[in-house]
C-alpha cells in the first residue's frame, strides 16, 4: 500500500505511518536520480570516526546533495563502521578521495564554488544571519580540532551553530545535518521550478 491510499483512519488523525508502508513508498534510485542535486559540496577533512562518515552519507543523502569529497585521514568507503549509519548511501551520493584538501578547495573555487568553512573563527557568523549563494563548498573538519588552519584561510567566510549550553559545538555528523537542511531550505525557495 502505498502513502497515498492510507486508510481512512490513519487519515483522520495524528500517527505514525506504519514502517512496512513507509518503506515500500521508497522511491527506485533511476527515478531519484533525475531529481536535480542541490549544489553543495561537503569536504570532510580528517574526520576520525567512521560513524560520523556514514551519517554525513546519509544526510547527504537525505538533502541529495552534488558530492562529498573526502580529504586528509578521513576513512572511506567501503567500511563496515561506515555502513552502519550510511545504511547504503554510499551508493547514492557521489563521493571521491583527494588526498590534497587545499588542491581541492582551490579547484572548486577556480570553478565559481563559495567555500564555507563550519568553524569558531574570529569572523565566524551565525549560520542562520547568511543568505548562501550556490554552488557552494561546505568545510567540516576534526572532532577534536576542527578545520586546519589553512584550510579555513582559504573559504570565503565562517559559519557557526550558537550554543547555549556548557559544550561549545556539536557533533560533526549533526552540525553538519543543521547546516545541510538550511542549504536545503534556501535552495529549496530560490532555484527554479
Amino acid at each position: 500500500m502505498k502513502l497515498d491510499k492510507l486508510p481512512i483512519a490513519l487519515e483522520a488523525k495524528l500517527t505514525t505511518i506504519p514502517h512496512n508502508l513507509f518503506r515500500d513508498n521508497q522511491p527506485n534510485f533511476e527515478d531519484v536520480e533525475k531529481r536535480p542535486r542541490m549544489p553543495v559540496v561537503v569536504l570532510l577533512d580528517n574526520i576520525r570516526s567512521m560513524f560520523n562518515v556514514g551519517s554525513i552519507f546519509r544526510t547527504s543523502d537525505g538533502v541529495w546533495l552534488e558530492e562529498i569529497i573526502i580529504t586528509g585521514y578521513t576513512a572511506c568507503p567501503p567500511r563496515k563502521e561506515i555502513a552502519k549509519t550510511s545504511l547504503g548511501s554510499e551508493y547514492s551520493v557521489p563521493w571521491r578521495y583527494i588526498p590534497d584538501a587545499e588542491k581541492a578547495i582551490l579547484s572548486l573555487k577556480r570553478r565559481g564554488y563559495t567555500i564555507i568553512a563550519l568553524e569558531h573563527t574570529t569572523k565566524s557568523q551565525s549560520y542562520v544571519e547568511v543568505e548562501y549563494d550556490f554552488p557552494l563548498v561546505f568545510l567540516v573538519g576534526n572532532e577534536g580540532v576542527g578545520l586546519q588552519d589553512e584550510l579555513v584561510a582559504l573559504c570565503d567566510f565562517a559559519v557557526e551553530i550558537p550554543q547555549y549550553g556548557l559544550k561549545s559545538s556539536l557533533n560533526v555528523a549533526t552540525a553538519f545535518g543543521v547546516m545541510a537542511y538550511e542549504f536545503r531550505r534556501q535552495w529549496d525557495i530560490r532555484r527554479p521550478r
